[in-house]
C-alpha cells in the first residue's frame, strides 16, 4: 500500500507500528484498510503537540509517556453507541432481574452512558435495585457518561413515557438522566487487557456488547475466561450482534440471541 500523500507520511512501516501498538496497549487489532483512520485520528495529535512526523510520535508513544498513552488509545477507541442499542437484550434482562433481585452488574464498554443508563432504567423499571459497574478505556467518554447530559436527538426514537419518566429537558436542546437512573451507576477506567482487573465480583449479569470484534482470537478467548470467573454461576453475559463465543462453550451455554449463561 503506497504512503498517504497528505500533511505527514504515513509510511507502511510507521502504519505497522500503530497497529502493533494498540494491539499491545488495548488488545485492538486493526485491518490493514484501517490506514486512512489512523491517519485521520492521530494527524490531529501530531499537530496538537507540534510535531515533524509519525517516527517522531510513535517513538513518544512507545517510550511509555504515560499522558500520550491515554491520548494514542483514545484517539484509535470508536464509540459508536446509542439508548437501546440492540433492543432485543432489554426485555431479557428484566425478565432475568424480576427471578434474580438486587444485583450487581457489569458494562465493559460504557462509551458516552447510553448503554449504562440503559441498563439501569431497565432495572428501575422492573422494580429491582442494581449496582452498576460501568467501565471504558477511553478516558474521554467516560467524562461525558458522567455528566448524563444529551442533545435531544439522541432519544428521538425513545418512547414516549421513558423520556418523560427519566429524562429532564433543559433550554439548551438538551436532556439529563434523572437522578434515579444515575445514582445507581459507578464509571471507572478499565482496560480489559490490563494484568489484574480493580473490581470484585461476582456479578448477576455482565455487559460486554460490540467489544470482542476489535480483539484477535486469542485476546478474545483469554478475555472471555476472565469475563466468565466473574459470573455468578447462572448469570448472563450478553454480547454483540455480530459476536459468537462458541469457543468458551465448556463454560457458557448460549441462551438466547447473543446472550450467554455461566455454566460449571
Amino acid at each position: 500500500m503506497e504512503a498517504i500523500d497528505t500533511e505527514f507520511e504515513l509510511s507502511q512501516r510507521e502504519f505497522d507500528r500503530v497497529r502493533r501498538l494498540i494491539h499491545e496497549r488495548a488488545g485492538i487489532s486493526l485491518s490493514p484498510g484501517k490506514r486512512n483512520m489512523v491517519y485521520s485520528r492521530l494527524s490531529r495529535r501530531l499537530r496538537s503537540l507540534g510535531l515533524d512526523g509519525f517516527p517522531q510520535y510513535l517513538d513518544l508513544v512507545e517510550a511509555g509517556e504515560p499522558d500520550e498513552q491515554v491520548e494514542f488509545v483514545n484517539a484509535l477507541t470508536t464509540n459508536l453507541t446509542s439508548f437501546w442499542r440492540e433492543s432485543h437484550h432489554f426485555p431479557i434482562f428484566a425478565q432475568y432481574l424480576k427471578r434474580r433481585g438486587a444485583s450487581k452488574v457489569w458494562c465493559c464498554a460504557a462509551s458516552t452512558g447510553e448503554e449504562p443508563y440503559t441498563i439501569s432504567i431497565t432495572a428501575l423499571q422492573a422494580g429491582v435495585p442494581i449496582k452498576l459497574l460501568a467501565t471504558d478505556i477511553d478516558t474521554n467518554v467516560l467524562e461525558t457518561a458522567r455528566a448524563a447530559v444529551y442533545q435531544a436527538d439522541r432519544i428521538a426514537d425513545v418512547e414516549e413515557s421513558v423520556r418523560r419518566n427519566y429524562f429532564l429537558k433543559n433550554d439548551k436542546g438538551q436532556v439529563r438522566l434523572k437522578s434515579e437512573v444515575t445514582s445507581q451507576v459507578e464509571f471507572r477506567q478499565l482496560n480489559l487487557l490490563d494484568a489484574s482487573w480493580p473490581l470484585r465480583g461476582p456479578f448477576s449479569a455482565i455487559f460486554c456488547r460490540n467489544v470482542m470484534i476489535y480483539f484477535d482470537k486469542p485476546t478474545q478467548y483469554a478475555v472471555l475466561r476472565r469475563l466468565a470467573n466473574l459470573l455468578e454461576p447462572g448469570g448472563l453475559l450478553f454480547a454483540g450482534h455480530s459476536e459468537n463465543f462458541s469457543e468458551a462453550k465448556d463454560w457458557l451455554r448460549a441462551c438466547g440471541r447473543t446472550v450467554y449463561e455461566r455454566i460449571d
